[in-house]
């Protein structure tokens, strides 16, 4: 059976409601013993994690020709800015190409290369990165 991502996405949500109903549940049975240190765990279990996914429409491409960076960002509020870097020797260096995240949580990024070779990328919001994707230039 093969796993696609809806599937991968239907399992996670699963097990975020567990665990949130079990930290839940000990929750209400600390709360009558602890009072406010029940509070804290329950904000704890239900804060969204800020996860983003990226999918490059193309793997390689000729220097300065136009290809889109796709994905979504969950956690994130929309109308953040979701912004692509370039891994330069080793550090991570901020390009001039961003945009907002939509309201369903997807973003659309035009972007242009012309360091040819293989270029690392990822998209970047806040402290949260994409896994890190990769484009050659020739």
């Amino acid at each position: 059976m093969a796993i696609t991502k809806r599937h991968s996405l239907g399992i996670a949500a699963v097990g975020v409601v567990s665990a949130a109903s079990i930290v839940l549940a000990g929750t209400v049975a600390s709360a009558t013993t602890s009072g406010a240190a029940g509070a804290s765990v329950a904000q704890t279990a239900t804060a969204k994690a800020r996860v983003i996914t990226t999918q490059s429409s193309v793997t390689s491409v000729k220097a300065w020709h136009l290809f889109r960076v796709t994905g979504t960002a969950t956690g994130v509020k929309p109308g953040s800015r979701m912004v692509l870097q370039q891994k330069q020797g080793k550090r991570w260096v901020t390009l001039p190409a961003m945009t907002p995240l939509k309201s369903k949580g997807t973003y659309s990024l035009g972007v242009m290369l012309g360091l040819k070779g293989k270029n690392d990328l990822r998209i970047v919001n806040g402290s949260t990165a994409s896994p890190v994707f990769s484009v050659g230039v020739r």
